[in-house]
């Protein structure tokens, strides 16, 4: 199926005439005529009712209708965005992280780059860990945010280090704990804890929960896959969470830093190798964004 056969079925169907059809297409009708059966053809239905003088749609060719303008619609819309960026020159980069956390540090940085940076347009994409990897030694991403543990340290990668990012026990705001300084290790031993699943977290933190977690009942463990919903299990009042202490607001929740227990380090990386000037001037922003 193609376009040239969407455009065909869809003059047919607007004007109901083949010989209008073709002179709005700048084509002959037997063209037209062609383009129509092989799409019949090709979905294996008749799209029209065609007699010596009159054509009308068939029921399926109703259905189709519909589908075929929005198809060409979203074509449409999608060539004139293109057009429109390489008449004003946009310059794109595109930048993945795996958290909407992630999110609130970039915001700063992307603050920033709206004013050093002309025609800036971020095409950002959160996905799972394990997907932001492959999209990036793929080539469809260019800067990977997280934190070292987590992000691929080659000989091919540059990583920056922007932040250190004390790990912390989460707690609902108003929880006994919330009034404390830190926390230490053997206070948790006594919670009910949300662990989180190992793939959406670094592997210090992973080793942490499940620590602590070897030491509790199992009805004091509740699971969960993704931050996100660890925190609305925390603030609900199931049990407290161990989670890197996020760089916006805390929705409601009190991040007590865990004793002893190094703080994580966050930042970006990207492919050594680039030459493009943009994802350098994107980095340097970055860098400065992040400075004390």
């Amino acid at each position: 199926m193609n376009t040239q056969q969407l455009e065909s079925f869809l003059q047919v169907a607007e004007n109901l005439n083949f010989a209008r059809a073709a002179e709005v297409l700048n084509v002959t009708q037997s063209a037209v005529s062609r383009q129509i059966q092989t799409l019949e053809e090709e979905l294996g239905a008749k799209l029209f009712f065609r007699t010596t003088r009159t054509v009308t749609l068939t029921p399926e060719g109703v259905i189709f209708l519909e589908h075929a303008k929005q198809v060409l619609g979203q074509l449409r819309l999608a060539a004139a965005r293109v057009q429109h960026h390489s008449s004003t020159g946009a310059r794109i980069l595109r930048i993945g992280c795996e958290s909407e956390t992630d999110l609130d540090f970039l915001c700063t940085v992307l603050a920033a780059c709206r004013g050093e940076i002309q025609a800036f347009h971020p095409y950002l994409r959160i996905v799972p860990h394990r997907a932001l990897l492959n999209l990036f030694f793929q080539g469809e991403l260019e800067v990977l945010f997280g934190f070292s543990e987590g992000l691929p340290l080659r000989n091919e990668v540059d990583f920056v280090p922007l932040r250190q990012v004390p790990l912390c026990c989460v707690v609902p705001a108003g929880n006994p704990l919330a009034t404390r300084q830190t926390v230490d290790e053997e206070t948790l031993f006594r919670q009910h804890l949300v662990l989180c699943s190992a793939y959406a977290l670094p592997a210090r933190v992973v080793e942490l929960q499940n620590r602590i977690a070897q030491r509790l009942y199992p009805e004091q463990v509740h699971l969960s896959e993704s931050p996100q919903v660890v925190r609305t299990l925390v603030q609900a009042g199931y049990g407290c969470a161990i989670l890197p202490r996020p760089s916006g607001g805390t929705e409601g929740l009190a991040y007590l830093p865990l004793e002893g227990i190094p703080p994580l380090t966050y930042g970006l990386c990207y492919a050594r190798t680039s030459d493009n000037g943009l994802l350098r001037r994107f980095v340097e922003i970055a860098r400065t964004v992040a400075a004390p």
